[in-house]
């Protein structure tokens, strides 16, 4: 414990085309996010004073340090699996301007860590371009969800989820990320509690999987989900399966279904 130590893993500093369905967020917006290695035995946030956000021509931003919550879009994850924990902003005031990004992260113990990374334009227009262009076919092919519900006696474990990709429709490559909660509504969906996530950075990191999440248009979710019970996943595209390589990411909207 005494030598646990902040480090971090990797960042984001990108454009979100915010498409979750009735948000009070804009469509355009973006988000700071970093992720740290992990401090066994020891609470990462309690190590933290404070995290912030830099841009170019003066800009920044303030991280929380406290558990997201959809309010405030702002604040930790913890994730069990690895274990680590990992911070995000979500901000309303539109796609980043070009240029280096960084995120600065001072301990308490008056250590400083900081990452930097360039954000680009043309890969964030043309992804989205290509999305909008054919939203509501990608939008129709989701499976399961309220328009295409599981069959009566369907089995509750191994259920596959499938939807068309930009690859599908517009020959545009790009990367997937599926995350499942049990959930009725968009608002009911807690990141910090997810039941199936198909996390292709730690695929690509550590399971020798250089394409993990590339043109991938569905997942099997090897959890046994619960009976008579609603659940809802999104899945983000975005032109990285490296965090910090990642200049947009497409926030689709949620998807429902119920369990037999």
């Amino acid at each position: 414990m005494a030598n646990a130590e902040i480090k971090i893993f990797d960042i984001m500093a990108c454009d979100v085309y915010w498409d979750f369905e009735d948000s009070r967020m804009p469509k355009e917006t973006h988000k700071f996010l970093v992720a740290l290695f992990p401090t066994p035995d020891v609470v990462a946030p309690e190590m933290i004073e404070k995290i912030m956000g830099y841009g170019p021509g003066g800009y920044e931003v303030k991280f929380s340090n406290e558990k997201f919550n959809n309010e405030t879009l702002n604040g930790w994850f913890y994730d069990p699996k690895i274990p680590n924990y990992w911070y995000m902003i979500n901000l309303p005031t539109g796609f980043m301007k070009e240029g280096e990004y960084t995120i600065e992260i001072t301990c308490k113990d008056g250590a400083v860590v900081k990452k930097s990374r360039m954000q680009k334009s043309a890969p964030s227009q043309a992804m989205v371009s290509s999305y909008l262009k054919h939203r509501q076919k990608i939008l129709d092919s989701f499976s399961p969800s309220k328009k295409n519900p599981l069959k009566a006696g369907s089995a509750r474990k191994n259920i596959k989820c499938s939807w068309k990709t930009l690859k599908d429709v517009d020959n545009h490559d790009a990367y997937y990320v599926y995350r499942l909660a049990q959930s009725s509504i968009p608002k009911e969906f807690d990141g910090n509690n997810l039941a199936w996530f198909d996390n292709i950075y730690t695929q690509r990191l550590f399971q020798n999987q250089p394409k993990a999440g590339l043109n991938r248009g569905e997942v099997i979710i090897e959890t046994e989900l619960k009976p008579n019970t609603s659940y809802g996943y999104f899945v983000e595209i975005t032109d990285g399966n490296i965090a910090g390589d990642a200049n947009i990411c497409i926030f689709q909207p949620h998807q429902f279904f119920e369990t037999p």
